[in-house]
């Protein structure tokens, strides 16, 4: 391999016999990949495919999508670099990483794109197609010229593969075969399991002819050989055997998965990126549970279905992002006033309006908690994992059910998309809740019967002997009866806050990363937990007196935070939501807009607390967060 670009690519890969005698295999503990190309060319499927064989092989694996803006934009441009991310460990890994280590490039203007985000380590290795350097196009030559000088500011170490040359060989069309050759190298590189793969490229085009399935193997096995005879090195990452079975699934797939589990009877939706895969995996599978996936002729007719099915007595809930959540909120209010349960996942993308549609951010929490008119008191909690994307929505629905309420899950576009292993969970009667007791209603019981200790009434669905009421979202009293008098509204406000006022007290105060006291917590929700761990992590290494808080329930908060906070000097809160910079000129004490937790944090427990958040579409890093450490640490501390 060399360090020094050049307008064609250097020969680096040694001849096939010299490669066999002076091979090195480098061992680490952990390695990022990432593989790049222009969209359509299969860059992200065979980064998915290389980290689901990873996670199935033993290692620790994240996983994350790198989309484009555009649904298909011009080829061979920087801002067109699609693919996939794939950080392996030996251990648990719970978060994409800082850089990666070694990239499978399918052109240099996606490199370039990956360069210029400063994505890559500065050593990285970088296997890259190596036909744009002699191609008949003068133009293409010249940009590949400029972009390799451009590229030389770092000593990455560059690779030139034949891919357009190999897949010629096997098809007529190399684009769409240089993912699976791209494959077959990163299989060698790491020693991954050819028949594992294999198995997983037949469940992959399982709906497909025979032949496609017997072309990709066939580009798989060239890739293999290709890097057999030229590559001088291999890495291995070493793998923990685990007595617990593991599941390997995205979170997408884990909110589809735990709506099952949790007995959920109806998903009805419209599709919304990064939503809509969810209802993919659902309807692949959910009939065989007796469930039903109803595709909506939009975002309102969606929750309003949802909404009904639920009112009918039927488990139902919606899936959405941003957008679509602002359509919902009419709907969600008559929910919260009729008090139906009913689950809304909302898989938060960059906003507001169209926004990023394929990027990451935290930007609909306060939406999320008081998007709706009037007192909507209702329940909102963010998975951190994909592990908690499946337990949410059980979660969720045995909290909507208990409290005749809406529960909002806010999951991401990094978990969505992502893959990560987990222990196959264990079920449980605690993923169900009681189905709605149908028997006739006892006379005189009220639909609005509330208890004056818990603020919930009795549910009570169409078609049961005497339970019939008419249903309104107008306010009203316990009768169902339009209220006409103040102490009517005031009563139901009441009874719907006190709802979450006892349902708060069944919480658990949330456990400090760390130690109990210190210099700075930092406290986030959402995806970040894995990146703010690490970097929090590093930073106790370093001596620094830092310690992390995770919140999973947003609305209500979890109790003790107040105390909690008081025993550090600084609390700051990490987000991928936007905040002023309190050095801008322009913004005060008094202007500035904060993250949207720690607003919240602001308001529930009378103590500063302070942000550092970023929007840049994409998950943060650990070396981010370190370095917001660093520069956060309160005046005089230890170290």
């Amino acid at each position: 391999m060399t360090t020094a670009p050049s307008p064609s690519p250097p020969a680096s890969a040694a001849a096939p016999s010299e490669a066999r005698r002076e091979r090195t295999v480098l061992s680490l503990p952990e390695h990022t990949v990432e593989i790049v190309s222009d969209p359509g060319e299969g860059a992200q499927k065979c980064g998915q495919i290389f980290g689901r064989v990873s996670a199935k092989m033993g290692n620790g694996v994240w996983t994350v999508e790198i989309i484009p803006a555009e649904i298909q934009p011009p080829a061979r441009q920087p801002s067109s670099a699609s693919g996939n991310r794939v950080r392996i460990g030996t251990g648990p890994v719970t978060n994409w990483g800082d850089h990666a280590n070694l990239v499978v490039a399918f052109n240099e203007q996606v490199l370039l794109h990956r360069h210029r985000l400063d994505a890559l380590a500065k050593d990285a290795i970088i296997l890259i197609e190596n036909m744009w350097a002699t191609h008949d196009d003068p133009d293409i030559r010249q940009a590949w010229t400029d972009a390799m000088e451009e590229l030389g500011s770092a000593s990455y170490q560059f690779v030139p593969v034949p891919m357009e040359e190999e897949c010629l060989a096997v098809i007529d069309n190399p684009r769409r075969g240089k993912n699976m050759f791209a494959l077959g190298l990163l299989a060698w590189i790491y020693s991954r399991d050819l028949e594992k793969i294999k198995g997983l490229i037949a469940q992959e085009f399982r709906k497909k002819a025979e032949a496609i399935y017997d072309t990709n193997v066939t580009l798989l096995e060239r890739g293999w050989r290709w890097a057999e005879d030229h590559l001088d090195f291999r890495i291995d990452v070493p793998r923990v055997e685990s007595n617990r079975p593991m599941v390997v699934m995205n979170g997408n797939q884990a909110v589809a998965i735990g709506g099952i589990a949790a007995g959920m009877e109806l998903c009805a939706m419209y599709p919304i990126t990064p939503a809509t895969s969810a209802s993919h995996h659902l309807s692949d599978i959910f009939e065989r549970f007796g469930g039903v996936v109803h595709q909506a002729e939009d975002e309102i007719a969606a929750v309003g279905v949802a909404l009904g099915a639920s009112f009918a007595g039927k488990v139902a809930f919606t899936i959405t992002s941003g957008p679509g959540l602002a359509l919902k909120t009419e709907f969600i209010g008559l929910a919260i006033m009729t008090e139906t349960p009913l689950v809304v996942v909302d898989v938060q993308r960059g906003g507001p309006s169209t926004g990023l549609p394929t990027k990451v951010e935290q930007g609909d929490l306060l939406a999320a908690i008081f998007g709706q008119p009037g007192d909507a008191p209702h329940v909102v909690l963010a998975p951190a994992t994909m592990e908690e994307c499946f337990l949410c929505m059980t979660t969720a629905r045995r909290v909507a059910e208990a409290l005749r309420t809406v529960v909002i899950v806010l999951s991401d576009a990094n978990l969505a998309t992502g893959v990560q292993p987990f222990p196959r969970p264990d079920p449980s009667e605690q993923w169900f809740a009681q189905p709605p007791d149908l028997a006739p209603v006892r006379e005189g019981l009220r639909p609005y019967d509330w208890d004056p200790q818990r603020g919930v009434s009795p549910r009570v669905v169409p078609g049961q002997p005497g339970g019939m009421f008419t249903a309104t979202g107008l306010s009203h009293d316990e009768w169902s009866h339009v209220g006409y008098t103040p102490d009517v509204h005031e009563r139901g406000c009441r009874m719907r806050s006190r709802k979450l006022a006892v349902f708060q007290q069944m919480l658990k105060p949330p456990v400090v990363n760390g130690e109990p006291t210190g210099d700075l917590l930092v406290v986030g929700w959402g995806s970040t937990l894995g990146a703010i761990e690490e970097a929090v992590g590093r930073a106790r290494q370093e001596g620094l007196a830092v310690s992390s808080l995770h919140l999973r329930f947003l609305s209500p908060l979890e109790p003790g935070l107040a105390e909690i906070f008081r025993r550090f000097r600084k609390v700051m809160t990490i987000e991928i939501n936007y905040s002023d910079d309190p050095g801008d000129p322009f913004v005060t004490a008094e202007n500035r807009r904060r993250g949207q937790l720690a607003w919240l944090l602001r308001a529930q427990t009378l103590v500063d607390v302070d942000c550092w958040t970023r929007v840049p579409g994409e998950p943060l890093r650990p070396g981010q967060i370190l370095q917001a450490i660093h520069d956060s640490m309160p005046q005089g501390a230890s170290r």
